[in-house]
């Protein structure tokens, strides 16, 4: 069902790697689920300067930006099936540049994995297939 007061929410994820794992977050928020650090844009950000400042707000971490590695949706739903939010994501590759990872205000705990285990983690819904395309540019 659709209520035309919500509106899509346009947010950036960063995929960075560091001595060939990725750096995952546990959501403090719904959905409270293991995923890439990222957040809203703000007005007057670029994707990238996005990307950059939620990576360090939430984990510590400073990178270096690769490129895109592709995007995908989150809508959250009442029982009733009305739409609560809905975030378009879009995920980056980064290399890891310095900081030691650490929680910050939106992430229980932060991880770095191999990519091979994200299976065993309860992720985000297509978090592998995001952090395979980013692994290829990180590797290129």
């Amino acid at each position: 069902m659709r209520d035309s007061t919500i509106r899509p929410i346009l947010a950036v994820s960063a995929a960075v790697f560091r001595d060939g794992r990725v750096l995952i977050a546990h959501r403090t928020r719904p959905p409270q689920l293991w995923s890439l650090p990222g957040g809203a844009v703000e007005a007057g950000e670029t994707l990238i300067e996005a990307a950059a400042r939620e990576l360090r707000e939430e984990t510590g971490v400073e990178a270096e930006f690769l490129g895109y590695a592709g995007h995908r949706e989150v809508i959250l739903r009442e029982p009733s099936g009305v739409v609560t939010a809905h975030y378009v994501v879009l995920a980056f590759a980064a290399r890891w540049r310095a900081g030691e990872a650490k929680p910050g205000p939106e992430a229980l705990e932060v991880r770095w994995v191999e990519p091979d285990a994200l299976g065993s983690y309860e992720t985000t819904e297509g978090l592998a297939g995001i952090v395979a395309a980013a692994r290829r540019l990180a590797q290129a």
